[in-house]
């Protein structure tokens, strides 16, 4: 964009076959208000060569990130050992983005764009996040944040943030990128960079964890909250039909307008299993 801002969001193959996550990412830009010119500020950063190949077919650009030794190719558990070298490379990367002088919106490729979020960003904040459940204060510490999307302006301040939050990986082994935030967000070291935090209503960046309610105010939902890629597919689907169907209406009927997501479905939180059994997960790359 004009002021160096860039959108990015990161894929692997098990997310870049077609009819799978990109493609429904992409979706949203195209049917949401005022976002489709936005996928022209977006890069996709590819983690392996298929997620590349695919991304060039389909979107004009793409990034190839190569982590020596590591195959992020499927679908990567959460908490699982690749799932937290995969996090945290991409805490890497993103650090590297704000040393080249680049603002950006980091965005996960399950949340679907369904109106401008720049309408709805804090002004003369450095670093604001999504939250898995918000508690009303934009500036409360106590807020759970997750990392699945961030608008982060590059200045002094935030290269020394993203450095100290990828250097504390180290002391808190085993942890991903939101725990370790978690943590560093209450020490004094954080406190001394001068960081300008904020964290997004989620009645305007909601989640399946908790919905944005009001479909006339939501600019993103994210499938968090949700275990394996055919549940996620599933409720990604019933999330671009809710929306296709609330924007068929008029106008008028859409200001007046009560109803809200049909779901979670598939993606229930009574069966959100965060780290599956070893039986799980290979039943599931079976299916």
């Amino acid at each position: 964009m004009k002021d160096k801002t860039v959108i990015l969001t990161t894929l692997n193959e098990a997310w870049a076959t077609p009819n799978s996550v990109v493609d429904l990412f992409l979706e949203s830009f195209r049917i949401g208000e005022r976002t489709q010119n936005l996928s022209s500020n977006l890069v996709i950063i590819a983690l392996d060569s298929k997620a590349y190949n695919r991304c060039m077919e389909i979107h004009p650009h793409c990034y190839a990130l190569t982590t020596s030794g590591v195959d992020f190719s499927e679908e990567a558990y959460f908490m699982s050992p690749d799932y937290l070298v995969m996090m945290w490379r991409r805490i890497d990367f993103l650090r590297t983005v704000l040393e080249m002088g680049y603002n950006f919106v980091f965005t996960d490729a399950d949340i679907m764009w369904f109106r401008n979020p720049f309408e709805r960003f804090y002004h003369g904040s450095d670093f604001q996040i999504a939250c898995d459940y918000y508690n009303g204060n934009s500036r409360d510490l106590r807020n759970a944040p997750n990392g699945g999307f961030t608008y982060v302006q590059s200045n002094k301040r935030t290269k020394q943030f993203y450095k100290y939050w990828y250097e504390s990986r180290k002391r808190h082994p085993g942890k991903h990128d939101q725990d370790v935030l978690n943590i560093i967000k209450k020490e004094k070291s954080f406190r001394r960079i001068g960081l300008k935090m904020r964290f997004l209503n989620t009645a305007y960046f909601g989640g399946l964890c908790q919905p944005s309610r009001n479909l006339n105010e939501v600019c993103t939902m994210h499938v968090n909250c949700c275990y394996g890629l055919d549940n996620k597919l599933h409720d990604l689907n019933v999330m671009l039909d809710d929306w296709r169907k609330f924007m068929s209406l008029s106008p008028h009927s859409r200001k007046s307008w009560k109803s809200s997501w049909t779901l979670p479905q598939n993606c229930s939180l009574g069966n959100f299993h965060p780290h599956p059994s070893k039986k799980d997960a290979k039943q599931e790359k079976r299916n």
